[in-house]
């Protein structure tokens, strides 16, 4: 029983992805849509500054703002000062 719910799970998923494989279109089609208008293409430094500079950018001045504007107590934080270690160990 256990094998016959296998093979039906495997041949249910192989069928789905066949199936989206052969509906889905091409990612680089050479046939426009109607109404399609593309814009001009971007260069090397533009792409570069708009998916690798940007997030970067966007990640530091967000860390940088929650860093700034952190007002959790003092006691709370876990810092080497407030470690507590018990000095006297006995066995």
């Amino acid at each position: 029983m256990d094998k016959k719910n296998a093979l039906r799970a495997g041949a249910l998923a192989a069928g789905t992805t066949l199936m989206m494989l052969l509906m889905s279109s091409p990612a680089l089609a050479i046939t426009r849509d109607d109404g399609d208008d593309p814009g001009p293409g971007l260069s090397v430094i533009e792409t570069l500054g708009l998916f690798v500079a940007l997030p970067i950018v966007l990640f530091a001045v967000i860390a940088g703002l929650v860093m700034v504007l952190d007002r959790s107590k003092e006691e709370h934080r876990v810092t080497s000062r407030n470690i507590k270690t018990k000095a006297d160990a006995k066995a």
